[in-house]
């Protein structure tokens, strides 16, 4: 589903009927939220001009220039990056910035490269990235900064910065994806008809590492679950020194192939799809080492002799070379996900895996990115969630904790770089609040943590790879990204992009009504804390009373409590424009608060989440400038379910609500997230029963409308068209809009000016029409 991504989706509204008085006990678990009748407090200088939906939508960005794809050279001379064109924000150019000079220039029109219809696996790779747009999209810098690899429309390109020139390579027929320079910049690697494909950029030669590939063979790529949940993009890693690469070899033959319809304006598409169902069957996967030389296969054990546990049924999420090239680690999960092992192999005995760590829980082992092995010492970095909260651990390559890196009620988000010789690890994550993300760092030997970011907002630093020095791509809620260059100690040393938005900038002239939300705490049934934000309308009046859109995602691995700047947000600045409060809750099940408060939903969804979603209403209740007869509740994704669940389980509470591309059967949804969170069908009947929308859909009174992309491969259009058939069966009354041809994140600018205006018209009908 939507992982540790958020689609530029949140939440819709529900209606509430009955409105109780808030009795004492509810007033209990509303913690110090200061109710305020203050007037909406402005973000940013500027004109007073209206927000309109098409505007939110069209180029030039609201957001101002905000570059993607962020890089240091590796000579540490040049930021690179894509900037989206003034005239058309979705079409990317490579642009380069001068770290001496601080100038930016065009370093690549993407015009210069052909362009060609993708093939159907990298658009559906492209949709697992969440990448949108046209033009250069990626791009890998050579070893020795003097040249770029530009994949683009299933070709190669080799742009030389001594002479300016782009060389198309000669990589044969077909489409390739996944392509990249391997690590001194000697090769360049790519997936082509299931195969692992070198060219020699020095010869030319090319080489087909695998030939077995097709069919239900898939070399050197990864599995659906894999790029859609366990954050995996690929399938293949070169040893540092290009000796070897290390591939995955995927069989397919027992996952349950289905026929999926894509639906477009003009036409139905018939697509064969292997999808693994929860409780259903997975890929069989091995993991091999083909070396350069002689393109000698060997496979590698996936568990040590001794292991009781010899079952294949097993996912892979991660794999990573140790600096010397001659051993190789991988991370060993079980299906239930309650174990996750570290094991380490050498080259010459890859039969003979042995176990560095084990993590266990009875909910679940969540995965991360943090794995680091130190160069100057025989160690290693992880991040693990052993006491709670994800901290980082030093381990030696024995697998004997060294000592604990970070420690506290408070969550590390990343992992971001490691200077060993001045002995410093770089970290993101929530030290001093769970509603922003710092960078900090703390000795490699141990000691007390620094902040190193000095903004309130958001901080993503992108470090180069030999010194520290760091790329800053930094957003607030009054702040759209900005990106600067900082030294170690996160001194500023020049802009990159600063963004202000002043006279001229796309956002100036609306700028004098955006709003900044009123933050606050309320407690959950079990006493945990929850985050929240209040977004007033503008102009406020405190003696009247407003209409509320509770907007919602509410599942794992997502948080909408920050403080961020957002596509997002902007239908919410456009409905506080239009006279209504906006209301955000993240409920336990979400994100960077622990393990305590994430695993309270295991085996059964939809309850604690609505739960806490309703002690957010009876607070807005409380609230003399609410009109509690008039909240809606509106989400997408995970959201579009708990706007369902929150409509039909509480319909006392929700008056409306707005579900888009929902789950609503989790036997739909694929196995590596549904398992996770539900356990197997098999052994969770009643909790897979109780997590479905239909057993409520009998409560159901008035007041829906809901939204798919109809050919979402994502979250299946037969999530929806199963509540329809429901709904109608129980001859209930409500709306639908479906999307031919969109997918599951709703792109485009036509389709979202058409479903942001059908919202904004069914909330203003549901909230606004008895007045």
């Amino acid at each position: 589903m939507i992982k540790n991504r958020l689609t530029w989706f949140p939440a819709c509204s529900l209606k509430v009927r009955a409105v109780p008085l808030l009795i004492a006990s509810q007033m209990a678990m509303i913690s110090t939220a200061m109710i305020s009748t203050t007037t909406p407090a402005l973000a940013m200088e500027g004109g007073k001009l209206p927000l309109t939906i098409e505007r939110m939508n069209a180029s030039p960005a609201l957001a101002g220039t905000s570059p993607r794809g962020l890089k240091l050279s590796p000579d540490g001379q040049r930021v690179t990056y894509l900037a989206g064109r003034k005239d058309n924000q979705s079409f990317y150019d490579l642009w380069q910035m001068d770290v001496k000079t601080a100038e930016s220039s065009l370093l690549l029109n993407a015009d210069k490269l052909a362009t060609n219809e993708l093939s159907d696996e990298e658009k559906a790779r492209r949709e697992r990235q969440r990448i949108y747009g046209e033009g250069i999209m990626e791009y890998f810098w050579a070893d020795d900064s003097q040249a770029l690899l530009i994949p683009a429309s299933g070709n190669l390109y080799y742009f030389s910065l001594v002479d300016n020139s782009v060389t198309q390579l000669p990589i044969g027929e077909g489409f390739a994806t996944d392509a990249r320079l391997s690590p001194k910049g000697h090769f360049v690697s790519f997936v082509r008809d299931q195969n692992l494909y070198v060219l020699d950029l020095a010869t030319k030669k090319l080489q087909a590492m695998t030939t077995d590939g097709g069919g239900v063979i898939k070399n050197a790529m990864a599995e659906f679950v894999a790029q859609e949940e366990m954050d995996r993009m690929t399938g293949y890693w070169w040893a540092p020194d290009e000796s070897a690469i290390a591939f995955t070899r995927i069989d397919e033959s027992a996952v349950e192939q289905v026929t999926r319809n894509e639906i477009y304006a003009d036409g139905i598409k018939l697509t064969e799809q292997r999808y693994p169902a929860a409780g259903k069957n997975n890929v069989d996967i091995a993991l091999g080492v083909v070396t350069l030389k002689d393109k000698a296969i060997n496979w590698v054990s996936l568990r040590e002799e001794n292991s009781k546990d010899k079952s294949k049924d097993i996912y892979l999420p991660r794999v990573d070379w140790l600096p010397d090239s001659q051993h190789l680690s991988f991370q060993w999960q079980s299906r239930d996900q309650h174990q996750l092992d570290l094991q380490l192999v050498a080259l010459d005995a890859l039969t003979k895996p042995k176990t560095l760590v084990k993590e266990r829980s009875d909910a679940w082992v969540n995965l991360n990115n943090d794995l680091h092995f130190l160069k100057q010492q025989s160690a290693f970095i992880w991040a693990s969630e052993r006491d709670g909260f994800n901290h980082l651990y030093l381990f030696d390559l024995k697998g004997k904790l060294k000592t604990q890196l970070t420690k506290g009620e408070w969550a590390v988000d990343e992992l971001e770089y490691i200077d060993e010789t001045a002995g410093w690890v770089y970290f993101t994550g929530r030290k001093d609040t769970p509603i922003e993300k710092q960078l900090y760092r703390v000795p490699l030997a141990g000691g007390k943590v620094e902040r190193v970011s000095k903004q309130a907002g958001m901080h993503n630093p992108v470090f180069a790879d030999n010194q520290s020095v760091y790329l800053d791509y930094f957003n607030s809620l009054s702040q759209p990204p900005q990106i600067s260059l900082h030294g170690d100690e996160g001194q500023q040393l020049a802009w990159v992009e600063q963004n202000a938005v002043k006279q001229g900038h796309p956002l100036y002239d609306y700028a004098g009504l955006w709003q900044i939300p009123e933050f606050g705490e309320l407690k959950a049934e079990d006493g945990q804390v929850l985050q929240t934000r209040l977004f007033k309308p503008v102009p406020f009046d405190a003696s009247k009373k407003y209409p509320v859109v509770v907007r919602v995602y509410g599942g794992p691995h997502a948080q909408l409590v920050t403080n961020s700047w957002s596509e997002q947000d902007y239908f919410t600045q456009y409905l506080v424009q239009q006279g209504y409060v906006v209301f955000q809750l993240d409920n336990r099940g979400s994100a960077h608060r622990g393990t305590q408060f994430e695993q309270v939903i295991y085996r059964h969804l939809g309850e604690a989440e609505v739960n806490d979603q309703k002690v957010g209403v009876d607070y807005l209740r409380s609230l003399p400038f609410v009109d509690a007869d008039n909240v809606a509740i509106y989400g997408h994704s995970y959201g579009g379910y708990m706007a369902l669940m929150s409509l039909f389980k509480a319909p006392d509470y929700f008056k409306a609500a707005i579900s888009g591309a929902p789950v609503t059967d989790w036997r739909l949804y694929d196995t590596h997230y549904t398992e996770r969170y539900l356990g197997h069908p098999e052994g969770n009947e009643k909790g897979y029963e109780a997590s479905s929308v239909f057993p409520y859909v009998k409560n159901y009174q008035a007041g829906l409308l809901m939204y798919h992309g109809m050919a979402d491969d994502n979250v299946l259009f037969e999530n929806s068209t199963r509540v329809y058939k429901a709904l109608q069966d129980e001859g209930k009354l409500f709306q639908m809009i479906d999307y031919p041809g969109s997918k599951h994140s709703m792109r485009g600018e036509k389709v979202r000016n058409h479903l942001y205006r059908s919202l904004a018209d069914f909330l203003d009908r549901q909230l606004k029409s008895a007045k």
